[in-house]
């Protein structure tokens, strides 16, 4: 198998690694001082990835209820359409001026989700591209404001969870049934860490993949397993040497507990691996039923259960405790909270829980204060850092942090708390 070999020569390569770590030099100096200093963060959701609830108007104004995703939306209508949508959208949904707040905001990162359509649609998909200089705006604007900028990609071929994030709404994940879906993604991360291998000051880190879907079994968790291993010599090691680069590695845990990955690539013969874990509280019926004091005690519980042998980053959270937001489950599917999701039980009422911060009440702004500390207090103690789900949307205040600086429910300096002993 391709990739076995490929693994082969990475494990060559790490025996000259593990050497040096023994003759005491670092291997690896990464752009940002991880372990040691917090990461504090925001994903820019939905800019070179669309997805439905970010930005509802632009599914909405297709006049057709089967594009849901970017896909469909490259699929079922007409090419020049969607490319003028979308060359809109890239040049205005974030620009240097949100790289700039968000650094007078006092955060030190941002995640920027991309798709693999980005770099290949060899396999004949209907994507429309054109999302590159974007990507290198991003990195310029990052460097011009003193910020880490993390490449995410996001979504790969096939599919890897079935997500609309991931481009592609599926009943079924098909990224892991394909070994052409796998070399086509290992191509693409080569790609990435080649762009920036040089720039390690600005990208010090590569996500070589957002979110595989572990919980489908075996035969996810053993491609995506072999597909680290694949990505970790990509990552590390892009000069086509024994050379490394000072690029980090951030895997995600493909919603397994993190003892599934206890002393996964780990020190002394991997250097520069990282843990991103995405922690929400309402996708399921029994977290979207909690009370507010529930998600709070369920967020503080967080700071004595991350503890890991890796840089650990809470790559993707939100104060929202809701499923409300207009398509967050998929364009044309409702919310738990309501009952309007198939097969969920009322909890109650979505007014005021979702939509302009112009329509919720004070008690619910203090909610969201309280819970976006808990949940800020609780990665920092328990993890390296936090990077929260997302920068802004078009009507999900409650998600974004640029509503929530705005509104006061997030404070204009991360570490100033109207709550410090909120989890104790």
């Amino acid at each position: 198998m391709h990739s076995l070999r490929i693994f082969t020569s990475i494990t060559i390569l790490l025996c000259a690694t593990s050497l040096r770590v023994v003759v005491g030099d670092n291997p690896i100096n990464p752009g940002f001082p991880y372990g040691s200093e917090k990461v504090r963060g925001v994903n820019l959701g939905g800019w070179l990835v669309l997805e439905p609830w970010i930005t509802p108007s632009i599914f909405d104004n297709t006049g057709n209820p089967n594009i849901v995703d970017e896909f469909t939306f490259g699929q079922m209508q007409d090419h020049n359409t969607a490319l003028g949508v979308l060359q809109n959208h890239w040049n205005t949904w974030i620009t240097e001026s949100d790289f700039e707040a968000i650094a007078a905001a006092g955060l030190n990162h941002v995640r920027l989700p991309i798709g693999f359509w980005a770099f290949d649609v060899s396999g004949g998909e209907p994507y429309i591209q054109g999302q590159l200089p974007y990507l290198q705006n991003a990195i310029t604007w990052a460097g011009n404001h003193g910020l880490k900028l993390i490449i995410d990609l996001h979504g790969a071929p096939g599919s890897q969870n079935g997500f609309d994030n991931s481009g592609q709404r599926l009943s079924f994940p098909t990224w892991q049934e394909n070994e052409s879906n796998v070399q086509r993604t290992d191509a693409i991360i080569m790609t990435i860490a080649n762009m920036v291998k040089d720039n390690t000051n600005v990208v010090p880190i590569i996500a070589p993949l957002n979110e595989p879907a572990g919980y489908v079994g075996s035969q996810m968790l053993d491609v995506v397993t072999q597909y680290w291993y694949d990505s970790y010599g990509n990552i590390r090691f892009p000069f086509g040497t024994s050379q490394e680069s000072n690029t980090v590695v951030l895997l995600h845990d493909a919603f397994q507990p993190l003892s599934f990955w206890s002393g996964f690539q780990t020190p002394p013969q991997w250097q520069g691996v990282a843990m991103d874990t995405h922690i929400y509280q309402m996708f399921s019926q029994d977290l979207v039923s909690q009370t507010d004091a529930q998600h709070i005690q369920t967020a503080c519980n967080y700071q004595n259960s991350l503890a890991f042998d890796l840089w650990l980053i809470v790559g993707e959270w939100t104060p929202a405790q809701t499923d409300c937001a207009k398509y967050l489950n998929g364009r044309g599917i409702g919310a738990r909270y309501d009952g309007s999701f198939s097969g969920s039980t009322f909890v109650g009422s979505c007014t005021g829980l979702t939509g302009s911060a112009s329509t919720f009440s004070s008690d619910f702004k203090t909610f969201l204060r309280q819970y976006w500390e808990a949940q800020v207090i609780a990665f920092e103690r328990g993890g390296s850092g936090w990077i929260q789900w997302t920068w802004k949307a078009e009507d999900a205040d409650e998600w974004t942090y640029q509503a929530g600086l705005a509104n006061g429910w997030i404070p204009q300096d991360p570490t100033d708390f109207m709550f410090p002993d909120i989890c104790g």
